[in-house]
């Protein structure tokens, strides 16, 4: 028997927690601390590790899809039930907001703390590199989409077993690489969503959030749809034979 929806449901809010928790995590506690902060290469390093981990641990369960433009995604490519996609998207949200607000409370016992952005993703005076809009919507459009790509493809039966999660790790580190100086990277709405309700409202992020569900739904949609026309191995479906009477064998 194939897991129940509520299981896999409950495993895409733990796996979301931990993408939130642990990718956020390093750039609001470990990115700039002082002496020792890692950087953009470290904050890259930590969501693909979450991935990877997660990838591992309920890949076997839900899918560990852990973003709603992943499993639109999915869909649009035929490897995920279009009636399952909304139970997905609320559990990953509510897996997101739980990892970014046991963030909070830990970040919150530093003296001094301030959330600022907390890690959220923006554009323009929000941008770290201040980027246009434009800019950045094209970017997480785009970067979703190679994102969506890799994951059909390595999750391919064709392709080698066992190495996806590998695979879908490094490349969503490559993309943040990419990604943070333009808004911090999003491409998952989920992780967007979640540490808005923690940031400083000052800032207009609450704002600017559509974009970081718009672009990447956009770019998943599209690559799912071009991975399952382009790619994709269709059965042929088998040549029915004209039925043979007894005469026309004799």
């Amino acid at each position: 028997m194939p897991p129940s929806l509520f299981k896999r449901c409950a495993a895409e809010t733990f796996g979301t927690f931990w993408l939130v928790f642990g990718g956020c995590g390093a750039a609001v506690i470990a990115c700039n601390f002082p002496g020792n902060g890692i950087s953009f290469v470290g904050v890259a390093l930590a969501f693909g590790l979450t991935v990877l981990t997660m990838a591992y641990a309920i890949g076997h369960i839900s899918g560990c899809h852990l973003n709603p433009a992943v499993t639109l995604g999915l869909v649009a490519g035929k490897r995920f039930d279009a009636k399952d996609l909304f139970p997905y998207w609320i559990a990953q949200v509510v897996g997101g907001v739980l990892g970014a607000g046991v963030l909070h409370l830990i970040a919150s016992g530093k003296p001094g703390f301030t959330p600022g952005g907390f890690a959220s993703n923006g554009y323009l005076a929000n941008s770290p590199g201040h980027y246009s809009m434009t800019a950045c919507l094209i970017a997480e459009a785009v970067l979703t989409g190679f994102f969506l790509l890799i994951i059909l493809g390595s999750t391919d039966q064709r392709a080698a077993k066992g190495f996806a999660p590998i695979a879908i790790g490094l490349g969503l580190t490559l993309i943040h690489l990419i990604g943070i100086p333009i808004d911090n990277l999003s491409v998952n709405p989920a992780r967007s969503t979640a540490t808005v309700f923690f940031a400083d409202h000052s800032l207009g992020l609450t704002g600017q959030l559509w974009l970081f569900w718009v672009a990447p739904l956009l770019g998943a949609l599209i690559a799912g749809i071009l991975y399952n026309s382009l790619f994709a191995e269709h059965e042929v479906p088998p040549v029915k034979e004209t039925p043979v009477t007894y005469a026309a064998k004799s």
